[in-house]
């Protein structure tokens, strides 16, 4: 299990300080998010740059954190939400 936070606490006060738009800060957020988990799936797939990723790639690692879950519970596998 993987208990990485994809957005820290102090970067949410951070992103709702900012002149936004809720719906800006909600992309903001989300934006922060996914390159935090792009770059834990990078790693996984010992891809050296995000950039480098396939949609395959990110699809695969998605199934088998899913597949994780269903196999060992709702706290196994890296997404937390």
């Amino acid at each position: 299990m993987n208990n990485e936070q994809y957005l820290t606490h102090a970067e949410a006060v951070e992103v709702d300080k900012a002149l936004l738009s809720t719906h800006e800060k909600f992309l903001t957020r989300i934006t922060i998010s996914s390159m935090r988990m792009l770059k834990q799936i990078a790693d996984a797939e010992q891809v050296e740059k995000i950039e480098d990723l396939t949609p395959q790639q990110i699809i695969k690692w998605f199934e088998r954190d899913a597949e994780l879950k269903r196999s060992q519970g709702d706290t196994a596998g890296s997404l937390q939400w």
